[in-house]
Formats: structure tokens, sequence, C-alpha cells
């Protein structure tokens, strides 16, 4: 087969999504792909941090399983929480791009419209403008400015030693899809976890107000140094986003997993915890006395494993148990055209 006939054979579902990343982050500068969003220097010396994500119907959201108020907020949301995972701590707006067929009801787009407007209210930033294009199912894509805090969180400045923190609970929003969709009938769950499981799913919060405690309990002279990413496409893949980026391991502790107690009484908990996604919390690598510093003052924040070196076995699975020889899940969380 010649060079050109062997591109034209290779397919997206054969590259999966990270190597399509790493394959289109070659036309950009060097780095430029490595984490959630962009940072541009600005005349006034601010930093703006720039990120785009797409939502599409039946992939990202669907009528069985949200008003379109709830796909509103969530499409502004999932963009607020990656401005939070790279230190964002104020928001300057959003443009929004509208794909819908022609028969899509108006009530539809004004139930999104006012979904956005009321994340806009409560995290801060206003609707800068944007595009709409018939098409063949309905597609947002959103593109949200901030600007950065007191330092930037990459994916790469994790090191040795650093704690891995959560700021919160992993697997509630997987739950929420599943009561949603009657995969799970919930009979044995209680009013308040399925209540608290399914706004999980469609009213996530942007965890801005982490960046803000992030700041607040940085210990005095320390230079500001802190990985991470959000954990929208699960929480092994954001640890192992970050191991990689930093030429470590992952070690998660699996006695102190980031699991509501009743949750992890289901088969599923442990598994929904580690890869069911969309839960949009912030999963941090810090040095131990900053960690130890954010845990006494982030309410809900838990201490989940270690970043270990890696350097002599760079052929190590990015993320492992911290303790004994089970297994590790092969499940990494969602990725697209897989």
């Amino acid at each position: 087969m010649d060079p050109q006939a062997a591109r034209e054979a290779v397919l997206l579902r054969d590259l999966g999504e990270w190597e399509l990343l790493r394959r289109l982050a070659a036309f950009a500068p060097p780095g430029q792909f490595d984490d959630d969003a962009a940072l541009l220097q600005e005349e006034s010396g601010r930093q703006l941090v720039v990120n785009t994500d797409v939502l599409v119907e039946g992939l990202h959201f669907s009528d069985a399983t949200m008003e379109p108020g709830d796909v509103g907020w969530r499409a502004a949301a999932a963009n607020l929480s990656d401005l939070a995972a790279m230190g964002c701590r104020s928001v300057v707006g959003l443009t929004v791009g509208l794909v819908a067929p022609a028969l899509t009801p108006w009530s539809w787009v004004e139930g999104v419209y006012q979904g956005l407007d009321q994340a806009l209210q409560r995290f801060g930033g206003i609707l800068l403008g944007g595009d709409c294009s018939g098409g063949g199912q309905r597609l947002l894509a959103i593109t949200a400015m901030g600007h950065l805090g007191s330092g930037a969180i990459r994916r790469c400045d994790g090191r040795p030693g650093d704690l891995l923190v959560s700021t919160g609970p992993h697997g509630l929003s997987r739950l929420g899809l599943a009561l949603s969709l009657g995969e799970l009938d919930g009979a044995g769950l209680s009013a308040a976890l399925r209540e608290r499981a399914i706004r999980a799913h469609q009213r996530p919060q942007p965890r801005l107000d982490a960046v803000a405690a992030l700041e607040q309990s940085r210990p005095a002279g320390r230079l500001w140094r802190v990985g991470g990413t959000d954990s929208s496409h699960g929480l092994v893949a954001a640890a192992a986003g970050i191991a990689r980026a930093s030429h470590c391991q992952a070690l998660l502790d699996r006695s102190a997993l980031p699991l509501d107690a009743e949750l992890a009484e289901l088969a599923q908990g442990e598994a929904w915890c580690l890869a069911g996604g969309e839960d949009f919390e912030l999963v941090l690598a810090l040095e131990p006395a900053w960690a130890e510093a954010l845990l006494a003052s982030l309410p809900g924040t838990s201490r989940i494993g270690v970043l270990a070196a890696n350097s002599a076995t760079q052929s190590a699975a990015p993320v492992a148990w911290l303790q004994g020889d089970a297994p590790f899940p092969a499940s990494s969380g969602f990725t697209h055209f897989r």
C-alpha cells in the first residue's frame, strides 16, 4: 500500500481521541495542546485563558436526560470547568455556536440560552456573541474566556512526592445519568443521593471556588507550582493526564477514593468513581504542605494518592494502585471515536 493510501485508510476510530489530539498538536506551537485551555498574554500583563468545547446531541445531552435549561447550564459549566482547571479566578464570558435542524422548536433554543445565562449569572461573565447554523443534529460549540489568578495550573507541573487531591466526589454524575435513563431504578438509594446524583449530571458546578481556596491555602513564601486538570473525562483519565505530562506515575489509594459512601455500596460504584466521567472536579498535584493546607480549608476535598517517580520504568502504566497487587481496572474513562 502506498503512503497516501495508508494515510487514507487510518480512521478516527483507529486513532482515538488522545492520539488524534497528539497529531493535531503538530500544527500548533510546542506544548500548546498540553492543557485544558490556552494562555494568552495581554498588553496589560494579565493572562487570558481561552477554551473551546463542543457538546453534541446524543453524545453529551439528550431530551431523555435533561431539559433545555440543563443543556445550556452544562454547556457553560463544562467550559468554565476547563477555565478553573487552568487556574482562572474570574470569567470574562463566552461565545456560542449553535447548530440545529430547521424543525427545532424556538422554545428549546430559548431554554438553552436561559440555562447559559443562569450559569453566567452564578459564576460570572457575559454572553459575548457567537453564530448559528442549520444542521442535521443539535450541537453547541462554546468558547469561554477568563483571567488567570495567582498562577497557572498545568498538567506538566506535578513532581514525584506530590500528593494527589480531589476537590470533590466522583461517580455521582454517572449515577445521575443511569437514573435518568432508567439503567438503575434507584429503589435502594436514598432520596437525597438520587437528587444529588441527578443534579450533578444536569447542573454540574465548575470549581472556580477551589482555585480561590488553592490561592488562600498556599504556604507563605512558596513558589506557585500546581499540577492539575479537571475530571470531565473521569478520575483515572485526569490522574493519567497529570502523570504522563509530569513524567511520573500516579498511585491512587483504593481505600481513599472520593466516593460517596452510599454509592460505594453499588456494584458499579468504584468503576463509576474511577471512570464515570463528567464530575467536573479538579484533580491536583501539590507538595504535601500545600495539599494539607488545602484539605483543611476546602470542605469535601480529599487526598487520593501520590505521584511517584517513573524515570526508571517508562513503560509502567500511568496510573496504578498505591497498595497491594490488585490489578488496576482497564477502563480509564470516556474517550471520543471509540
